[in-house]
This record gives C-alpha cells, structure tokens and sequence, in this order.
C-alpha cells in the first residue's frame, strides 16, 4: 500500500519547506505547489524526493493538477508580514483570500478524501490576553498615535483607564485584527471554516506565532522581527528594537512548527479548529534581541531600543499551547537558546 500523499502549498519557502522534510521524514509523500517567485531559482532545501510543481495557487488548472492523487493538503502559501505599508493591500488580498479560495474551490471539486491544514498566525488576535483589576477580562482599544509618540507604550483599560495585565492568550479569544496581513488570516480561517461546513472536510487552523529558524526570509520589509535583527548582526549593525522592547511576544523554532503540521495530518477526523502553535514560554522582543547578539558572538553590536513604533504593531500576545498538546499532543522540543545560535550562525553563511 503506497503512502498518503500530501499537497503542500508554498513547500519551497521558510515554513513550507520544513514541513516538507517533516512529511518526508515520516514516510508521507509529497507534492509541492509553489510560485517560486520568492526564489531566483528552486531552492537548494527543496529535497529530490518531493515532487515539484512550479505554479501559482491562484490559477486553478495548475492547482487541479496538484490536486491529483493526494489525499491531505497543508496550506502554507500566501504573503506575510506587515508589509510596507497599506498600498499591499491588494496583493495581500489577491494573494492570500483569493488564493485560499481558488484551493478551495478545487478541493471541493476533487473531493480529497482527507484533511486540510491551514497556515494561521496569531496576528488574528490582534492585542493578546489582558485583564483589568477592576473590570477582570477586557479587550483594549488600538493604541492611539499621541500616546505612542509619547512612550505610552502599554494598553489601558477600555473603562477605567487603568494599566492592563497581560496574559496568555487562547483559542476562543476574539478575533481582532489590526493590520491587513492580519485581517487576511482571519478571513482564510474563516473561508475554510465554510468549507469545512458545506464540504465536509476535517479543517485544522494553526495560529502560529513569532516563527524563526533556518531559511528564513532575508533582506526583505516582509520578514520576521527575528530575521531583521539577525541580519542587522551578521552586517555588523545593532538589531534596532522598537518601543522599549518590553513587548511580549512567544518565539516558537520553525522545526517545532513543522512537527505541529505533522500532528495535524495525522490527528483524528474529529479533531478539527483553531489551535495555537507556540512554545509557551513568553520573552520580550527586547529580550530576544539580546539572545541573538549574545549568539553571535562577543564583538556583535548590541541592540538598540529606538522608541520608534509602527501602528500595525500590537504590545503583547503570547500563548496557551494546552489546546494543541492536549488535542494533537504538540508541545515545543527546540531549545531557545540553542535556536538563537543555530539561527545566528545561519545568517553569516
């Protein structure tokens, strides 16, 4: 009996890539369908073993043909980041929600037998979990630009104006996006969730949250807050952290993510929603800066807090992971400081 076979949408790039090797190494067989227009040419992580097929998830006949013989598809293509600034809104849009819809549409149409898994992120929170001592559990409005130009950096009570605490956030928080890239997420989550009613099909969202490892994207305004510093390092520059770099986020290593993917497929047809993809453990962006510096090495400039902040930015969000370990049995294996280093050194190569 041959394999299960697994489409893997943007398989080539950071995170689809390592969910590749995953599949991979766990006896799948997988087909990837991806644009490569990240890439000057097929990238080198790209393994022999994984058949390619070089297309656009936005042009159905290409995706029909990838749809053929597979049996689970993992969902990892689309723009991220805050991009530069609001003009990406339609390539957001045409990208991710018209992406993500042409798929389903054929999925649909082909009637894969198995299960889809969607690449979320925890930018569909927006804020996190926060709490008032007076109120108890309260969803803090946007930041306001005159309190951000003045170092008011934290979020207040709604009510009361009183300074918040910050808390894990879980899977039933409500959905508040604060940026484009952010509202796109929310409105696949909400696509496949449709799907999954009319269609049938067992649907997985897995919000991930600040991803970072090998293969991250470089030199580019869409990349991580990890990939930024990291590069800022290996050219000699210091990592410029913005607000006072207390803003709380959870890094989570692209490999454990990866493996998360992997729990997915494998869960049981009844195991379906949203689920956080995080280590747990919740570190400042400042923190983490200073984790990438001390990597790479002792004559590495140390990071700058600038006060600078961008009004997509949101001040803490970090996770309960209890619902993917309880459900899919994930919990985070990479060590961080071992990830930092790793994740360093990379960047110099």
């Amino acid at each position: 009996m041959s394999a299960p076979r697994v489409l893997v949408t943007g398989g080539a790039g950071f995170i689809g890539s390592h969910v590749v090797d995953a599949l991979l190494g766990d006896g799948f067989e997988v087909r990837i369908l991806d644009s490569l227009i990240a890439h000057d040419a097929v990238p080198g992580h790209v393994p022999a073993a994984a058949e390619l097929i070089e297309g656009d998830v936005r042009h159905a006949e290409t995706v029909r043909r990838a749809l053929r013989g597979v049996e689970h598809v993992s969902h990892q293509a689309g723009m991220v980041g805050l991009g530069v600034n609001f003009l990406d809104v339609a390539d957001y849009v045409d990208h991710n929600d018209t992406g993500t819809a042409v798929l389903l549409r054929e999925l649909a149409t082909a009637e894969v037998p198995g299960r889809l898994v969607l690449a979320s992120s925890m930018v569909v929170y927006g804020e996190g979990g926060y709490a008032c001592p007076e109120h108890g559990s309260v969803n803090p409005l946007p930041r306001a630009a005159e309190d951000l130009q003045a170092g008011e950096f934290e979020p207040r009570c709604p009510t009361c104006a009183h300074p918040l605490h910050a808390h894990a956030v879980t899977e039933d928080a409500r959905l508040d996006p604060r940026n484009v890239y952010a509202a796109t997420k929310v409105h696949q989550e909400h696509l496949t969730a449709a799907f999954q009613r009319e269609v049938g099909t067992p649907v997985i969202a897995l919000r991930y949250h600040n991803v970072y490892g090998p293969r991250m994207p470089r030199h580019t305004p869409y990349a991580g807050v990890a990939a930024l510093f990291a590069d800022a390092l290996a050219a000699g520059r210091p990592p410029l952290v913005f607000e006072d770099g207390a803003q709380l986020r959870d890094f989570v290593h692209v490999r454990d993510v990866a493996r998360a993917n992997l729990l997915a497929l494998r869960a049981d047809a009844s195991v379906t929603g949203a689920f956080n993809v995080a280590s747990g453990t919740p570190r400042s962006v400042g923190a983490m800066a200073e984790a990438l510096a001390d990597a790479a090495g002792p004559r590495a400039p140390r990071p700058l807090t600038t006060g600078e902040y961008r009004l997509g930015d949101v001040r803490h969000v970090f996770a309960s992971a209890e619902r993917a370990q309880r459900k899919l049995g994930f919990h985070s294996r990479e060590c961080f400081a071992e990830g930092m280093i790793e994740f360093a050194s990379a960047r110099v190569q």
